[in-house]
């Protein structure tokens, strides 16, 4: 994608040159070998067997061999999925989640008739704080649902103990998290199930769908029975379900996307390396951790900003960018809490005051699989000439 060099060093919103003219997109999906997806439609629609069919139970056996887990249900989204993992797990009362994730993780909650209660995160690597669910979980706490935010596992060992301390139920919205690891285990066996997304901004991608992952024999079924409604093949339906299921052809699209999922996951981890190295000497900036010895897929790579040394925010930043060709967006302002649809809930005991922070704070840069080094300097070169237009002289 080609970059200018201009021949001053103004920022495009100063009437500088933009240093990505065509512009440089957040995301962009790839498939390794799209003709084997060409072919695989054909095959499909030949043979009249759109949904419920062999290449869905190929991309469960497939997924679940990858992910070292009992069972594997496919689903039409990750957010279908969350709502049947609650659902088949018959929970009533509460359930402590984070703020600062997508509101679908919300969404799951609330669509059960459950009340969300919302937790801080940590703010070295903003995930969920096990000492923050900790005080926030009461007698009406039947589940916590943690997010691997950007990828990044979550502390997953004392939520773990947190939930058997408690006897409740322990759920992970896993969406950015297929392929990540904690230390050497990897992600979608911990807790009683992991709910991943294959929708186009993910690594794994399927076009639109989501995997439930578990150990847990009885929830497995019940979400897959779950998935078609709650039908188990005599339309005597068990339990209120959805229609859940995931179509033959996109499970066709993720086992293609498989082929070269892990040489995706390390290029996108080299990728965030070269940012952290170009953006090192950009005063005001960090990175949320990642802990040595886990992996995260960088689902995103996001970057915290602190105005009073960068000298403009990151909703500034953002818009500064936007004029030098970079798309980003601010993954997650407004968190959940702060978001209309969750008004009702209510403030939470003491306040969110390091998710309110992190909100603040934080900038998704675009990265992407078949993405150049040199199109990760453009965005560090950008962000260091903001940073001189916003520093003194």
């Amino acid at each position: 994608m080609p970059m200018t060099t201009p021949s001053d060093d103004r920022p495009a919103i100063d009437g500088g040159h933009p240093v990505f003219p065509d512009v440089l997109p957040l995301a962009r999906p790839a498939i390794a070998d799209p003709a084997s997806v060409a072919e695989a439609v054909g095959v499909i629609l030949a043979s009249g067997v759109l949904t419920n069919g062999p290449y869905v139970r190929r991309l469960e056996r497939r997924a679940a061999e990858y992910l070292g887990v009992r069972h594997c249900v496919a689903v039409a989204s990750c957010t279908a999925g969350l709502m049947l993992s609650l659902r088949a797990s018959g929970l009533s009362g509460d359930v402590v989640l984070p703020s600062f994730t997508f509101s679908a993780s919300a969404h799951a909650v609330a669509w059960n008739g459950l009340r969300p209660v919302f937790a801080d995160i940590r703010p070295d690597d903003l995930l969920l704080d096990p000492g923050a669910v900790a005080r926030s979980a009461g007698v009406r706490t039947s589940a916590i649902l943690a997010t691997h935010t950007y990828g990044t596992p979550c502390d997953v060992e004392t939520l773990g103990r947190l939930a058997r301390d408690n006897g409740i139920r322990l759920f992970f919205d896993a969406a950015h998290a297929f392929g990540s690891r904690r230390g050497q285990a990897m992600v979608g066996g911990f807790g009683d199930a992991e709910v991943f997304s294959l929708s186009p901004t993910k690594v794994l991608i399927a076009g639109e769908g989501g995997i439930i992952a578990t150990n847990d024999d009885s929830l497995a079924e019940r979400c897959r029975v779950g998935r078609d409604y709650g039908n188990p093949g005599d339309y005597d339906t068990r339990f209120i379900g959805l229609n859940a299921r995931m179509s033959e052809l996109h499970a066709a699209t993720a086992l293609a996307s498989f082929e070269d999922l892990e040489e995706r996951i390390a290029r996108r981890n080299q990728l965030a390396e070269r940012y952290r190295k170009v953006l090192a000497d950009v005063p005001g900036i960090d990175f949320p951790a990642v802990a040595e010895g886990d992996r995260s897929t960088y689902k995103d790579f996001t970057i915290l900003i602190d105005p009073d040394v960068f000298g403009m925010d990151a909703a500034a930043a953002a818009a500064a960018l936007a004029a030098e060709g970079i798309q980003t967006r601010r993954y997650y302002s407004p968190p959940v809490h702060r978001q209309r649809a969750y008004r009702w809930v209510g403030p939470a005991n003491g306040g969110l005051p390091q998710t309110d922070r992190a909100a603040a704070r934080v900038l998704t840069l675009p990265l992407w699989t078949p993405m150049a080094d040199e199109q990760i300097d453009g965005v560090g070169a950008a962000m260091a000439r903001l940073a001189r237009r916003a520093g003194p002289g």
